[in-house]
Formats: C-alpha cells, sequence, structure tokens
C-alpha cells in the first residue's frame, strides 16, 4: 500500500507545479504585454487579476466540446492529449536539481520527444479533416522539423565539448565557467531557435491568431484546445530550463535549494526574454523564416561544430606552455 501511494504521488508532485507554473506563465505575460502597450491587462477576478488562469482553465474545461462531424473521432481526441503527454514527459531527466529520472541519454531522449512533437500537430491537422487544418498543419510541421535541425546540430556541438550525453555531466562541466563563453553565437541561435521551435513571436507561423486564423487547431475547442494550449506553455518553460542548463548552469556545490532558486531566476529571465520578443518583434514572412534557418543559422552551426571537433587536434598540435 505504501508503495502504492508513492507511484501515485511521485507524478503528482512532479504534474502539479509544472501545471500551475503554465497557468501563472500565461497571466504573467498578459500582464506584461499590457503594460507594454500602456493598458492594464486581467485585473477583475481576484486580487490584481491573480485569479484569471483558473477561471480561464474552468471556463475552457466547462465549454461543450465541438468536433467536426467529418472529424476521425479517435485521432482528434487522441491528439491533444498526446500533446500534453510528451510536454510533461519531456521534464523528467532534467536536473532540478535532481532528475525524475537519471538517464545516461537524458539528451537523446529530449530531442526523440522533441520531434515526437510534429505528429501531434500532423494527426491533429488531419484529424480534423478540414483543409485550412491540414493547411496549417503542413506549415507548422516544416517549421518545426527545420529548427529541430540547428537545435540537433547545436547539442551535438556542446556535447562535443562535455563529452557526455547526460545532462548532469553538463552541468558538472560549468564549475569554473559557463559554456556561454566559449560557445556564445551557439547559444544565440539556440534561443532563436527554441523561439521557432514553440512557436513563439515573430515565428508564431504556426498558429497567428492575429492574422492567419490560427492553424492545425483551428477545429479545436474548449479541453482539447485547452490541452494544447497547456502543451506549447509548458514547452516554453521546458525549453528555456534546458537553456540554462546547457549553458549557464547553476553549480552542483551549491545546496538544492539554492540550486534550484538560481535555476528558476535564470528560466524566468529568458522567458521574460520571450514575452518581451512577442511584444517587440512584428511576425516574419515564412520565406524569410525559412531562409533564416536554411541559408543563416544552418552553415554557421555547421561551420562551428567542424570548428569544436577540430579544436582538440588544432591544440594538440601547439608546444606546451612555459
Amino acid at each position: 500500500m505504501h508503495k502504492l501511494f508513492i507511484y501515485i504521488i511521485n507524478p503528482l508532485t512532479y504534474i502539479i507545479p509544472i501545471l500551475l507554473a503554465v497557468a501563472f506563465l500565461t497571466l504573467l505575460e498578459r500582464k506584461m504585454l499590457s503594460y507594454m502597450q500602456l493598458r492594464k491587462g486581467p485585473n477583475v477576478v481576484g486580487p490584481y487579476g491573480l485569479l484569471q488562469p483558473i477561471a480561464d482553465g474552468v471556463k475552457l474545461f466547462i465549454k461543450e466540446p465541438i468536433r467536426p462531424t467529418t472529424a476521425s473521432p479517435a485521432l482528434y481526441i487522441l491528439t491533444p492529449t498526446l500533446a500534453l503527454l510528451l510536454a510533461l514527459m519531456m521534464w523528467t531527466p532534467l536536473p532540478m536539481p535532481s532528475p525524475m529520472a537519471d538517464m545516461n541519454f537524458g539528451l537523446l531522449f529530449l530531442l526523440a520527444l522533441s520531434s515526437m512533437m510534429v505528429y501531434t500537430i500532423l494527426w491533429s491537422g488531419w484529424a480534423s479533416n478540414s483543409k485550412y487544418a491540414l493547411m496549417g498543419a503542413l506549415r507548422a510541421i516544416a517549421q518545426t522539423i527545420s529548427y529541430e535541425v540547428t537545435l540537433g546540430i547545436i547539442l551535438i556541438s556542446v556535447i562535443m565539448l562535455t563529452g557526455a550525453f547526460t545532462l548532469h555531466t553538463l552541468i558538472i562541466t560549468q564549475e569554473h565557467m559557463w559554456l556561454i563563453f566559449p560557445t556564445w553565437p551557439l547559444a544565440m541561435m539556440w534561443y532563436v531557435s527554441t523561439l521557432a521551435e514553440t512557436n513563439r513571436a515573430p515565428f508564431d507561423l504556426t498558429e497567428g491568431e492575429s492574422e492567419l486564423v490560427s492553424g492545425f487547431n483551428v477545429e479545436y475547442a474548449a479541453g482539447p484546445f485547452a490541452l494544447f494550449f497547456l502543451a506549447e506553455y509548458s514547452n516554453i518553460l521546458m525549453m528555456n530550463t534546458l537553456s540554462c542548463i546547457l549553458f549557464f548552469s547553476p553549480p552542483t556545490t551549491l545546496q538544492p535549494e539554492l540550486f534550484s532558486i538560481s535555476l528558476l531566476t535564470k528560466v524566468i529571465l529568458l522567458t521574460l526574454g520571450f514575452l518581451w520578443v512577442r511584444a517587440s518583434y512584428p511576425r516574419f514572412r515564412y520565406d524569410q523564416l525559412m531562409h533564416l534557418l536554411w541559408k543563416q543559422f544552418l552553415p554557421i552551426t555547421l561551420a562551428l561544430y567542424l570548428l569544436y571537433i577540430s579544436l582538440p587536434t588544432m591544440l594538440a598540435g601547439l608546444p606546451p606552455l612555459t
């Protein structure tokens, strides 16, 4: 009975804080954007609008779900559930400071799960049985797959420098110097690519609510739409946490509480950067989006990857310091 209780309570203590963080991230985004645009934002539901995320969640989940009559019933419902499941599973190998699942190939696991997110987009567009949803899904897939190429090459470059796929090793190698200093061009491209990977402005071509009237999720409403929404914001927090671990991780010599506070502070700062970018930049055209990756990011990341591979050989040929 005790073991059964542990098996139930462990996932709950892991999932509930993520969902609460996602809920209040939506409030933070709305308040920050509103003050940048000289307005108040949510300020009616609860003190200072703090209960607005709860009201939004309750409203979405008690609304009547709408399903197109020609949609594929099983896949239509399964897809948003799978999107949220994958978004929550991606947190399992992240050391904060202790991972829920300590994996030798944690980075490979993250890459595999982020690649599977593409299927949720494709299936949602296909299962809706709507030409607009399908075209939106194809547009989203092309963007997501393209920027995963850059993310993968940057991860391989970091692995070449640290020598391990384990996330805990990444933290240990940054005891004396953050990886952002020797790899700052990669870190900048990583940050921009995470914006595109999580479908955030100015790369929000997958949804584009203001002009493009959504995309792959255009036929979704109520609870299923809320699941897509939770998955997207969970991915934003997860990507920023991974960015902190990769490039400026807190030292392991800190106590667990101080490690968590340091990591949380950096994640909040990176997330505020996401919101600031949304308030500042107009949306890219689709050809600009693809040009940025295939003709700019990809050659630079490949060149830097080859540099990091050849660096040990180049340094080995130098005379020893006296």
